[in-house]
């Protein structure tokens, strides 16, 4: 049996343990496809014993490389994609939800395929999580932790901007975490009234104030100027907590989802299933 896997999209902590578990199950048996689907379409296709996965178990990133691949979605990308998929037993694809649907392509063209979740984002329909999540929320809350106090000395009001694209959970987590005094999840939560009450409050008590956003909203230059309208004896830093969002070591929580994520695919190759590893209600399942 030959096993081919790829990472896909944003690369996130934790995916380098689960390509080691099944490099450990499988050996010179697994093959992976450098830069995802990208890889996939253009036959880069190694040997895993190329790399030196024991060495960066516990890294951040993907030892694989990961990429966008639009190209996929084509008629004339997937058809290239398809014809070196099909000379596997088994496709192993790690991502988000662009990522699932290239796998439930494959799956639908006759691929024994398996798709785990890997993003951040944490937003893959059918999961309630997904692998990099946790370690991307910590990195978020060590981050604003280590800033406050410097905002505290000067009762300034930093406004910290966190990823998510399109989903609030990063940024959820992490206001409730940090016990922020306001966040901004959507639209609906920009109220430059609210936010003004707080922040003159808070220095009215001589307090520095915190404010989390989810990115894609509006911009952090718009945001500081706005509310420093309206707050004119308060200084504003808009700051965006960046990549370290996807490059801090995992957590040990996030390698032990990786190893759970890696032993229910070793499961389901097992069995012969093919489907999508998805965590719910405190355990991991294919459906």
């Amino acid at each position: 049996m030959q096993i081919l896997l790829l990472t896909s999209g944003g690369d996130a902590s934790g995916t380098n343990m689960f390509i080691y578990k099944l490099y450990k199950a499988f050996g010179k048996k697994l093959f992976v496809c450098r830069y995802g689907f990208k890889g996939l379409i253009n036959g880069d296709i190694r040997s895993i014993i190329e790399y030196n996965i024991a060495g960066v178990k516990k890294l951040a990133g993907s030892v694989i490389k990961s990429s966008r691949c639009p190209e996929f979605a084509t008629e004339s990308g997937f058809k290239k994609g398809l014809k070196n998929a099909k000379k596997f037993d088994y496709v192993i694809v790690l991502g988000g939800n662009g990522s699932h649907k290239g796998a439930q392509e494959l799956a639908q063209n006759g691929v024994k395929t398996i798709f785990v979740p890997m993003t951040i984002d944490n937003d893959v329909e059918g999961s309630e999580y997904s692998i990099g999540f946790h370690t991307a929320v910590k990195a978020c809350c060590d981050y604003i932790n280590s800033t406050m106090p410097s905002m505290e000395a000067f009762d300034r009001c930093a406004i910290f901007e966190v990823m998510g694209r399109r989903h609030s959970a990063i940024a959820l987590n992490t206001a409730m975490a940090v016990d922020s005094d306001y966040a901004i999840l959507g639209k609906e939560d920009v109220d430059y009234d609210q936010m003004s009450k707080i922040v003159l409050s808070n220095k009215k008590e001589d307090r520095a104030t915190c404010i989390v956003v989810q990115e894609n909203i509006l911009s952090l230059k718009e945001l500081c100027h706005n509310l420093s309208l309206k707050c004119p004896k308060v200084e504003f830093k808009g700051l965006i907590v960046g990549h370290i969002q996807r490059g801090t070591t995992p957590t040990r929580v996030e390698l032990k989802f990786a190893k759970m994520f890696a032993k229910e695919t070793l499961k389901a190759i097992k069995k012969g299933q093919s489907g999508a590893i998805m965590w719910q209600e405190g355990k991991t399942r294919i459906k």
